[in-house]
């Protein structure tokens, strides 16, 4: 319900932001659409008598009736988050910040994109892969891994761009997670791992925050603004 009050009655020149910091899952698609064969999913407090909000919905509620002038920002902090919101692109970049813009549109040609309207979306990992709730990051108090980086990007100026604040964020965790990798024992890369959400194999933070567009574009060009 909060989905479709925040995109009724939007006009041009409106700019809305939609932010989740909780728990993602993924489930078994069966219609074709997904690269992956799995549906992205958010779980509200409800979900285990209500069921799971899938990725269809929200590109139904928050993404199709986006009319033309208007523009929506998600920030996506969960697991499996990637591709949360089905929109048609997503910004493939690798550590040097070269990247590529992938093409999920269903094969069955089912419209993911607005009606005219402007859709972004910056996520904490990639669909295959968890986020992090972790106090690595800010030393003090337990924090969603990807709503800090993104926070800390904007505060230290970083944001100028999309790549730049995607690039920010991704090196930030990246780094995070070399750091609580090295040194210590078999209990300590345990309490790591539980600390950080991370893999007890190779210790620290394993997600990869991803964009993902209605449209491709520069990412190094078009100016980052809400």
């Amino acid at each position: 319900m909060a989905m479709y009050w925040l995109v009724q009655g939007c006009q041009p020149g409106d700019s809305l932001v939609f932010h989740y910091s909780g728990h993602g899952a993924q489930q078994r698609n069966y219609s074709g659409d997904e690269v992956d064969g799995f549906d992205e999913t958010l779980c509200p407090l409800d979900f285990e008598t209500q069921g799971m909000i899938v990725d269809d919905e929200i590109n139904t509620a928050l993404v199709r009736p986006l009319p033309h002038g208007v523009k929506l920002h998600a920030l996506i902090d969960a697991c499996h988050s990637g591709t949360a919101l089905d929109l048609p692109f997503l910004c493939r970049m690798n550590r040097s910040g070269q990247y590529v813009w992938e093409d999920h549109r269903p094969r069955s040609g089912v419209w993911k994109g607005t009606s005219g309207g402007e859709a972004i979306s910056f996520s904490g990992c990639d669909d295959d892969q968890t986020s992090a709730d972790t106090s690595a990051l800010s030393k003090i108090t337990s924090t969603g891994a990807m709503t800090f980086c993104f926070i800390q990007a904007i505060e230290r100026g970083q944001a100028t761009t999309y790549g730049s604040i995607l690039n920010s964020m991704r090196t930030t965790i990246r780094n995070t997670g070399e750091s609580a990798g090295v040194g210590g024992g078999a209990v300590t890369s345990l309490i790591t791992m539980l600390l950080t959400g991370g893999s007890l194999s190779t210790g620290g933070l394993r997600q990869e925050p991803q964009l993902t567009a209605c449209d491709p574009f520069d990412v190094y060009a078009k100016p980052f603004s809400l």
